[in-house]
């Protein structure tokens, strides 16, 4: 039987044929899907800020908020359920630009420098990027079929988009 798991914002989840995972409200937000298609084996991480380094000097860090440790440990845990790490390929959805800044500067654009994180993280992984929704000015969500590796996005008033 099919299971729906929601992903909530800085939390990631793993999880076999034939269940589905599902993440809601992605505007700067990023969606990492990271999948083993032999193994129907799928990630799905929704990371809020692109990395840990301003926070580093707190006490307590929630790792699946940041690109450069959300990503990682989620690669981790898959490997763990018996993921082939030559056969891991990402799909990733979000990083809008969901207000105007009054002086438009790309160091204040969360969603672009959330896009450039993942980019950096997954290259750093040997994990191919195959697939790709990101930018623009609007949020998505996200639902993923693990028996078919299908990742849908939508987003209000649009056609939905397969990768």
């Amino acid at each position: 039987m099919t299971k729906e798991i929601k992903v909530g914002i800085s939390d990631y989840k793993i999880t076999e044929a034939p269940n589905q995972l599902i993440t809601l409200g992605l505007g700067s937000c990023i969606g990492i899907v990271i999948c083993d298609k032999k193994n129907k084996l799928v990630g799905l991480s929704h990371i809020m800020l692109p990395d840990s380094e301003m926070f580093s000097t707190r006490s307590v860090v929630k790792v699946e908020k940041f690109a450069d440790l959300a990503i990682p440990a989620m690669v981790t845990e898959i490997k763990k359920q018996q993921a082939t790490p030559s056969r891991l390929a990402a799909k990733i959805a979000g990083g809008a630009s969901m207000f105007k800044l009054a002086n438009d500067v790309k160091t204040q654009n969360v969603g672009e420098r959330n896009i450039e994180a993942v980019e950096k993280v997954l290259k750093e992984l040997r994990i191919p990027i195959v697939g790709r929704h990101v930018g623009g000015d609007m949020g998505r969500s996200i639902f993923v079929d693990s028996e078919t590796m299908t990742v849908s996005i939508k987003m209000v008033n649009r056609e939905v988009h397969e990768l």
